[in-house]
């Protein structure tokens, strides 16, 4: 029989691993369970010429909250949370588009990439917990870029 000194060091690797099925890449790399669940939807576009902009609607379940938002509203949130939390990674937004700008497809397509910007950073947990302007962004109905400056 031999015996294990209790100073001895022990690896992770060398436990044997808990049996049941492996996870699959979907659920290694998808939305934890405990996100707050953000859906960016109803688009519309306002003002004439020059003055045109779209605004989206952002309804977040978990806090039964309702709010509109513009393109540039987001662009000064991320600007806003990347200043806040400089350990974290902000991820981009959709791009700027300059041609077709307020065609179906164009708007349709900034929404999703609006929609998957907001699950990613609503769902980091650093953030959850320590972003000040995350909440006010997803639920403030008068949310306003100038205060957070």
């Amino acid at each position: 029989m031999t015996t294990v000194s209790p100073f001895a060091r022990s690896s992770v690797f060398d436990e044997p691993r808990l049996t049941g099925r492996e996870q699959t890449i979907e659920e290694m790399y998808s939305v934890p369970e405990s996100f707050l669940e953000i859906e960016v939807r109803n688009p519309q576009t306002h003002g004439f010429g020059r003055k045109m902009y779209t605004d989206y609607e952002i309804v977040c379940k978990l806090r039964h909250s309702l709010v509109r938002r513009r393109y540039s509203d987001f662009e000064a949130f991320r600007d806003i949370l990347e200043r806040e939390s400089t350990r974290v990674n902000i991820p981009p937004l959709p791009g700027k588009v300059f041609t077709n700008r307020f065609s179906d497809e164009v708007i349709e397509a900034r929404r999703e990439g609006l929609e998957r910007f907001l699950t990613i950073v609503a769902g980091h947990p650093l953030l959850q917990t320590g972003s000040k302007v995350l909440c006010a962004f997803l639920q403030d109905p008068a949310w306003d870029k100038a205060q957070w400056a």
